[in-house]
């Protein structure tokens, strides 16, 4: 099942973040796995959560030819990529701690907004995101738009 909806939430002194049960009853540990993958992406100032199941799949679907000998780019993001995503467990209060370095990096305040985003949560700043989000809904037409015309290339 797809993680969809929104919800307030902060991160604590210890850099814990309960996931509300409205994505965890999306969630099947059993299923799923019961970890889940955390990819800092810089410029949209964004944590990516990805249950462990999901982030194996798209680790797998994205190697169509692996090699001993990869291109400099490909090393180059792989290498950046793999090394800047951690693996996180949830605790029994159902909170993962995100990682420090990667809080820093992204500038991330205690409060923030957990979104449902298909396939993986994200965890972005509160007070960035309300804008964002209205933009988003006036510009969601063109967007499909875009998206289609790129589908159809």
């Amino acid at each position: 099942m797809p993680f969809v909806g929104q919800a307030q939430a902060v991160i604590d002194a210890k850099q814990r973040l309960a996931l509300p049960a409205k994505f965890r009853s999306r969630w099947n540990p059993a299923t799923d796995g019961p970890t889940w993958f955390c990819v800092p992406w810089i410029p949209d100032s964004v944590l990516r959560l990805y249950p462990e199941k999901t982030f194996n799949e798209l680790f797998t679907s994205g190697r169509v030819r692996p090699s001993l000998t990869p291109s400099s780019d490909r090393a180059e993001l792989e290498a950046i990529l793999f090394s800047a995503t951690e693996q996180l467990d949830l605790d029994a209060s159902h909170r993962v701690r995100l990682p420090v370095w990667q809080l820093e990096k992204l500038e991330m305040p205690r409060e923030v907004m957990i979104l449902g985003a298909g396939d993986r949560l994200e965890i972005r700043p509160r007070d960035a995101w309300d804008e964002r989000f209205n933009k988003g809904l006036a510009a969601l037409d063109a967007l499909a738009a875009r998206l289609d015309r790129e589908r159809d290339d």
